[in-house]
């Protein structure tokens, strides 16, 4: 019986953990139980979204591709952009779709577009982690409902922010869109500290029961860079105000030089 009670514990009341990383040089700012595992929540989206960039850049896909949406994907549970089976979106219009509304629909649709399969893209994301030295994360679906065996750390989520900025300064824009048009509804993001804390650019929010709230923040201001990471808040508003105390306390910290 004890197993079940801590289990359901664990649940209640995820652990915090916390990390900031100087973009530029690699060099940890603040660490909190940044090797301890959780869960990403949806901000396993960060790596759908590399892998989105990726497949652009190599020129398998184009903004204007269209993914098509099965019954399967169309079948997520919320949020979601609410496309239906047998329908399609272009990938523009899926990256926004998965930066501002976090959609699980789409992320599922882009998983199986481009793994063939969401277990098969699962073991894509969790093969590109490795390969961007995220040491402990595996990947099983493509939008970060709950799996078990899905878990990531503090650490290797900021390192995937960096990746994501570095490799791909062309796409990296998408991350601050605060809001995108689909059909008839005009959808916001919900990233609540873009547009309102000086210099923060992206990245993602997520949540779910297991994990709490998390957030992946990238902050840029007077030659400065920093990558952080926030996970197992105990609800939106404080997982922003600690972030916004990370991003106000260690982005003057971060180096002003271009090097690293």
């Amino acid at each position: 019986m004890m197993t079940s009670f801590s289990v359901s514990v664990a649940q209640a009341a995820p652990k915090y953990a916390g990390v900031v990383i100087d973009a530029r040089t690699g060099k940890v700012l603040y660490s909190e139980d940044a090797d301890s595992l959780r869960y990403p929540a949806s901000l396993t989206k960060m790596m759908t979204l590399y892998m989105v960039f990726e497949a652009l850049e190599a020129g398998r896909i184009s903004l204007s591709t269209k993914v098509p949406v099965s019954k399967n994907a169309a079948a997520e549970p919320p949020s979601k952009l609410g496309v239906g089976a047998g329908r399609s979106l272009t990938v523009e219009q899926a990256i926004q779709a998965l930066v501002t509304r976090s959609a699980n629909d789409v992320a599922t649709a882009l998983g199986e577009f481009l793994g063939g399969s969401e277990q098969r893209f699962g073991q894509m994301m969790t093969a590109k982690a490795r390969n961007l030295g995220m040491t402990k994360t595996t990947y099983r679906n493509a939008h970060g409902l709950p799996n078990t065996a899905q878990m990531t750390t503090a650490r290797d989520q900021a390192r995937l922010g960096i990746a994501l900025r570095q490799h791909f300064p062309q796409y990296y824009g998408y991350f601050s869109t605060r809001s995108f048009k689909f059909g008839k509804q005009v959808i916001g993001n919900h990233n609540r500290l873009l547009g309102n804390v000086r210099g923060v650019d992206g990245i993602k929010t997520g949540y779910t029961r297991a994990a709490g709230f998390n957030l992946a923040t990238s902050a840029e201001a007077d030659g400065r860079s920093i990558v952080a990471v926030v996970l197992g808040g105990k609800s939106g508003a404080s997982r922003d105000a600690t972030m916004r105390k990370l991003v106000a306390a260690y982005l003057p910290k971060a180096s002003g030089s271009r090097g690293g």
